[in-house]
């Protein structure tokens, strides 16, 4: 009501015909928002989305306005609708946890309608049946979410110089070899370099930690840190890899590895370590984003559209393939989606091993301290490059 200029006490002292035509009149400045938008979408995302190869099809299709933001940390995104950005944004591409654990119990994002996207699931990969944890809320009841991009993420390295076979078998302790110090380097991306620290430290990320494991985790960030040749974004890792600047990095998987593989660097290979300390005996880590609707009160009737579009075979394939990393899509269980990758993409994807490594993988989640980690890695990286 205050946004309206009729503050709650003076509202309950007028007539309930001021009371009536003020309804009315707000109903009508509520369906001119809501037409005003009919037209436009925004679309807060990982790169990929981004993409003109993606929007601009939907963009002609529609005859609408859509801008779409690239960040690359999720709970950056999360926090600017925490900020009231809610009214911003239509659509929220993140990780996997956050949906069902997050932004659904803080009311920032609501489901989808499930007659509408529950037949989607039945061309997704095994795995990815309906109906697929991580897009359901706690309780089962409810579609938070639609996924799409996914894959394995640990570390990478060049087989010319480390093996497959070696890198599986040794998994993190790459890492903690005093001999391979200045040979390898450091993707910057906060959360899952705290999540590699954890697992180089030899302990599950994705729990609480006692003081000791708290203690452990700070003597490994700065061992790693100050054993790292160069520490940056995807492009800077892998023109270290073809420069022969290093032999492996973290953190890393098909998604930074994709596009070296994609221009006929085979030898630059996302590895998901054979053992580790994660339940089951998993020494990797894998992603899954969730696309979901925006707790928008004036929310686009686009979002819904756009998250339909993207679930058909060609433009899952531009998805995949769109500008900056290639990743495999769950679509792909779709034979009409499949039969556009090309032996080349397949390859640029590790196709061949993606199963085997998502079954060596947790899921990506939450880490309850990691605040208190954030703060120990960002202090050890300050002081590795004498900050």
């Amino acid at each position: 009501m205050g946004r309206n200029g009729i503050n709650r006490r003076n509202f309950m002292q007028q007539s309930a015909m001021f009371a009536a035509a003020f309804a009315a009149g707000s109903g009508g400045m509520f369906r001119q928002a809501q037409a005003a938008r009919e037209k436009e979408l925004n679309i807060l995302c990982w790169e990929g989305y981004n993409s003109a190869e993606v929007l601009d099809p939907f963009r002609t299709e529609m005859d609408a306005t859509v801008k779409a933001e690239s960040l690359t940390n999720d709970p950056t995104m999360i926090n600017r609708l925490r900020a009231g950005e809610t009214n911003v944004w239509d659509l929220i591409n993140v990780n996997n946890p956050w949906a069902r654990k997050v932004m659904y119990p803080e009311g920032l994002i609501k489901p989808l309608d499930k007659a509408t996207f529950e037949p989607y699931f039945a061309n997704m990969l095994p795995g990815f049946e309906w109906p697929y944890p991580w897009c359901m809320s706690e309780d089962g009841s409810e579609l938070l979410g639609m996924i799409q991009r996914f894959g394995p993420y640990s570390f990478v390295v060049n087989t010319d110089k480390v093996s497959r076979a070696t890198a599986e078998d040794v998994g993190w302790d790459l890492f903690n070899d005093p001999a391979n110090a200045g040979k390898y380097g450091i993707l910057e991306s906060d959360d899952w370099n705290v999540f590699d620290i954890c697992l180089i430290a030899g302990f599950d990320p994705f729990r609480d930690h006692t003081d000791d494991e708290v203690a452990k985790f700070a003597e490994t960030a700065s061992k790693v840190f100050k054993g790292a040749k160069v520490v940056g974004d995807i492009a800077t890792m892998n023109q270290a890899f073809v420069a022969g600047e290093i032999d492996f990095h973290m953190t890393g998987g098909v998604y930074s590895a994709s596009p070296a593989r994609a221009d006929g660097f085979l030898n630059i290979r996302g590895i998901t370590p054979n053992k580790g300390p994660m339940p089951g005996g998993k020494g990797g880590v894998a992603w899954i984003e969730v696309t979901s609707v925006v707790n928008n009160p004036e929310l686009s009737p686009l979002a819904s559209k756009f998250l339909e579009y993207v679930q058909g075979p060609e433009v899952s394939h531009t998805v995949a393939f769109a500008e900056g990393t290639f990743n495999p899509v769950t679509q792909m269980g779709d034979p009409k989606c499949f039969e556009l990758f090309t032996p080349d993409e397949l390859e640029a994807i590790q196709w061949d091993s993606l199963g085997e490594e998502m079954a060596k993988s947790a899921e990506y989640d939450i880490v309850p301290d990691y605040d208190k980690l954030l703060d120990l890695m960002t202090a050890a990286k300050r002081e590795a490059s004498g900050g």
